[in-house]
């Protein structure tokens, strides 16, 4: 029996991904390392995974050495999720992002390196966020890292570290950066699930500037798939590679918010509008071809029919929802001192 840790498995990518495999690999048996900060939560995975004697969760921090040491001396398969990622509380809290996610990734990627004879995959999870800005598009794996948030640079920095372990070390390591994730359990500071909690709420849906943002859109789902693709593939032909995982359809932050209305029969009168963020980034969308041509991955289910899943997931769970609302926005201040709740 296979071992895989996964750390940050109580979150939004990581209890996706969790379910995933635990269902597609009925002989692995599944760590997951969390510390239960605001957005992750134990109910993430659902039931019928926390009472299998296949499954293990470790309550602690990834910056805990000595236990990141001891979880992956028990393991084959690293997948290291654990991170800080609101771009939003990035910027009105920065330094806890670089102490778990660079110093954090350190302290994973380390104890792989310690254990090596044991590991066999090694997979970051970084994030598109590190691009900035499209300077062309569909955008590859070879695009400039120009970080333009907290959040970006942080997950920067542990992208580069990964590599340079990689490199320097020999590990066997795979790098993978999503697009814009979302799905069922992510956390209400998040566009998505913001928008349709204030539609179930009955409160109007805040548009960051004027919407025109464009993203690429991903469901969480083929997410999972994605990473479980890397974890099966022979290793010379993925070791050292990054993949960018996404649809190749980029879709604006208004047209998303207008989709989901149209779900709720409501009209556009429900918006409102405030300022953008800092450090907001305008474009977004990824090349799919390194992933299809090495992995076999195109994305499979398109943005209208994850929005309706995602819908039907928040109808049906408010009770692990409900206690995110408070903490839904977090007050930033404008160049011109006024605060703004985004």
């Amino acid at each position: 029996m296979k071992t895989i840790l996964v750390t940050g498995g109580a979150g939004f990518i990581g209890s996706n991904f969790v379910e995933y495999i635990f269902n597609k690999h009925p002989d692995w048996r599944i760590l997951v390392v969390d510390a239960l900060t605001y957005a992750g939560d134990i109910e993430n995975i659902p039931e019928y995974i926390r009472n299998s004697e296949r499954f293990e969760f470790w309550y602690g921090d990834i910056n805990n050495l000595d236990l990141m040491s001891d979880l992956v001396s028990r393991s084959d398969m690293v997948v290291h999720l654990a991170a800080e990622t609101h771009v939003a509380r990035s910027l009105y809290s920065q330094r806890e992002f670089f102490v778990t996610d660079v110093l954090g990734t350190q302290s994973v990627v380390n104890a792989v390196l310690k254990h090596l004879d044991r590991i066999k995959r090694f997979v970051h999870i970084s994030t598109s966020e590190v691009y900035g800005t499209a300077i062309r598009e569909p955008m590859d794996e070879e695009h400039p890292l120009n970080p333009t948030t907290p959040y970006a640079a942080a997950k920067a920095g542990a992208d580069r570290l990964v590599y340079s372990y990689i490199v320097s070390f020999d590990i066997p390591g795979v790098i993978i950066r999503p697009f814009n994730n979302y799905g069922p359990r992510q956390h209400l500071e998040k566009a998505i699930p913001r928008f349709i909690t204030s539609c179930i709420l009955g409160e109007p849906l805040t548009i960051h500037g004027d919407g025109s943002a464009r993203r690429d859109w991903i469901f969480a789902e083929d997410t999972a798939r994605a990473i479980d693709l890397v974890l099966s593939a022979p290793l010379e032909k993925v070791k050292g590679e990054v993949f960018n995982i996404g649809t190749g359809r980029s879709i604006s932050v208004l047209e998303i918010a207008k989709l989901i209305v149209q779900n709720f029969n409501k009209g556009s009168d429900c918006m409102t509008y405030i300022p953008d963020r800092h450090g907001q980034v305008q474009n977004h969308i990824s090349s799919t071809e390194k992933a299809e041509r090495l992995l076999g991955f195109k994305a499979s289910i398109n943005v209208e029919e994850g929005i309706k899943k995602t819908i039907e997931w928040y109808l049906k769970n408010p009770k692990l929802w409900e206690k995110q609302i408070p903490l839904r926005k977090v007050p930033l201040r404008m160049r011109d001192g006024s605060i703004v709740w985004y």
